[in-house]
């Protein structure tokens, strides 16, 4: 029977390199060391450049991934943080806080009707310092407001002081539910002047 040859391309052959390494260790006089050292650096060479190449791909489909999904995210985060042109503000305004004091006034309780009135006194509250009028308190600011910017100066005030008959005496105060509903609507009046609802 012929001798079979073993094959000549160590790609990859790590038990190869290994096998190399121990010859040249334990027996140097024996070993070709010109031929065979060519030999183990080109084994090397080609496990780091094979090795090179997977981590290359590897890293590359990383990154192609991670811009893909960039702007991915920034095309849909943008209609959150486009500008909001003037003329459709109004549209797009939050009505959310209007609509609870709408359904709370609407209940059959006495305690929502009055939960209600605060809800809207506390709007008013922030509706007057957006129009930047001084003051502690919803008191101090109508008392700053000028008539002749405010026309439902008067609907605040009236509104404002049930809101206080509420605050001040509590329970023993009688808040029918016509009152109510006519101070939420005294309310809204304010609100829909300066836009607000």
């Amino acid at each position: 029977m012929g001798t079979t040859s073993e094959p000549t391309v160590h790609f990859l052959n790590v038990e190869y390199f290994f096998r190399l390494l121990y010859e040249l260790l334990t027996n140097p006089g024996g070993f070709s060391l010109q031929a065979n050292f060519l030999q183990l650096a080109s084994s090397v060479w080609l496990m780091v450049t094979g090795l090179a190449v997977i981590a290359s791909i590897a890293l590359l489909a990383i990154f192609i991934h991670a811009t893909i999904r960039f702007h991915q995210v920034r095309k849909e985060e943008e209609p959150l943080y486009a500008t909001i042109h003037a003329s459709h503000a109004e549209t797009e305004r939050d009505h959310s806080r209007w609509e609870h004091i709408r359904e709370l006034v609407e209940r059959p309780h006495e305690s929502d009707w009055r939960q209600a009135i605060i809800e809207a006194d506390i709007m008013l509250d922030d509706l007057l310092s957006q129009l930047g009028y001084p003051g502690n308190s919803v008191g101090e600011k109508l008392k700053a407001v000028d008539p002749s910017r405010f026309r439902s100066l008067q609907h605040a005030w009236d509104a404002h002081k049930v809101r206080n008959e509420i605050a001040h005496s509590g329970q023993a105060f009688q808040l029918s539910e016509h009152m109510a509903h006519r101070t939420i609507a005294m309310y809204e009046v304010v609100m829909r002047e300066h836009g607000e609802i």
